[in-house]
């Protein structure tokens, strides 16, 4: 089955055509089996730049006009009649951003007669640790569960716990403002440019991480929840008060100390449930850093480590319709629309079911 996805969520645009195969068999450790044909992004970060964030009437903006574009790249006309399925993310996300997407992609398959899926963006990022990597193995399904999985993006902060693929629970997420959110705020405290996150881990590598002791929120909480405002708040309140201290310090403690929370939380977690296995995915999962600590972490208690390749930590189209293909898998063995169990309201107008 071949797969065309969409995504506009925020401020990439972006296409993918996936090769999909297989259904979920994990008594047999087997599973489904994708192949990237082709995954185009768009970037707009020089457009948000000066505003110091994405402004969403301007993503809605770029997305509309690259969408077509793209489109032509990936071949236009003669890829879309030989995809089976149109996937599109349809939440969470910016509302204005998402409906480009979606309104483009229920014009395509109405065009030219092909099934339209619904993904959830979430589940994208979830799911992306299945995307093939050069050097890695298939994943053996019958021992990746249980699984702890830490989402964590601009928007999101998550951790789950998989009892399969098709099965799981939120154990905790953010009670504020997620990872991500907290990366960039502190970048322009910085005077870092947009987006934050490479900016300071860029930094940061010229910095000592233990030259200011900012706070772990609720590291040591029983709960699986996570606080990043405080610790955007104390990063202010330290520029205020030592005007002269050295931007690298504070970068290099500040990420140190979000590491840590992410960390700490993810493995406990991953001890409590007997988890086989970790799975990192989301933007701030680019973060080298992360990646490093916590799949040397999960070695340590036992546990296989599964982090996608860093331009699929991003947003892109080809986790989109990986989440697409289960969420196809999900509905030819129950019926109906599913994704994740719920629907995504998108508008005042109520819930979207494409």
């Amino acid at each position: 089955m071949k797969i065309l996805a969409i995504e506009t969520s925020c401020d990439e645009t972006a296409l993918a055509i996936v090769g999909a195969s297989g259904g979920i068999n994990p008594s047999t450790g087997s599973g489904p089996k994708f192949k990237i044909l082709e995954n185009l992004v768009a970037s707009q970060i020089k457009i948000h730049r000066p505003f110091g964030g994405v402004v969403p009437n301007l993503a809605k903006r770029e997305h509309i006009k690259n969408l077509p574009i793209l489109l032509k790249k990936l071949g236009g006309e003669r890829k879309v009649r030989k995809a089976d399925i149109i996937a599109v993310t349809v939440g969470p996300g910016l509302e204005p951003a998402l409906w480009t997407g979606i309104t483009f992609a229920k014009e395509l398959a109405k065009k030219y007669k092909k099934p339209l899926i619904g993904a959830n963006h979430l589940e994208g990022h979830l799911y992306s640790f299945l995307i093939p990597q050069k050097g890695r193995r298939a994943v053996n399904f019958k021992k990746l569960f249980p699984a702890v999985s830490l989402i964590v993006s601009g928007g999101h902060t998550v951790l789950l716990l998989m009892r399969s693929l098709e099965n799981w629970d939120t154990l905790g997420e953010t009670r504020d403002d997620a990872a991500g959110e907290a990366f960039d705020k502190v970048a322009r405290m910085l005077d870092l440019p947009y987006p934050g996150g490479p900016e300071i881990e860029k930094l940061a590598l010229r910095g000592n991480r233990e030259a200011i002791n900012f706070p772990r929120p609720m590291i040591y909480d029983k709960n699986y929840e996570f606080s990043f405002s405080g610790i955007k708040t104390s990063v202010l309140y330290y520029l205020r008060d030592n005007p002269k201290t050295e931007k690298a310090d504070v970068a290099a403690s500040f990420e140190q100390a979000v590491i840590d929370v992410l960390i700490a939380k993810t493995i406990r977690a991953a001890k409590e449930f007997s988890a086989k296995s970790v799975t990192l995915s989301g933007g701030v999962a680019a973060n080298k850093l992360l990646r490093k600590t916590l799949k040397k972490e999960s070695k340590k208690i036992g546990a296989k480590f599964f982090v996608p390749d860093f331009k699929y930590n991003l947003d892109n189209a080809a986790m989109i319709a990986v989440a697409g293909y289960m969420t196809h898998l999900r509905r030819s063995a129950k019926g109906g629309f599913a994704s994740g169990g719920k629907k995504y309201k998108l508008s005042a107008q109520g819930d979207i079911d494409i």
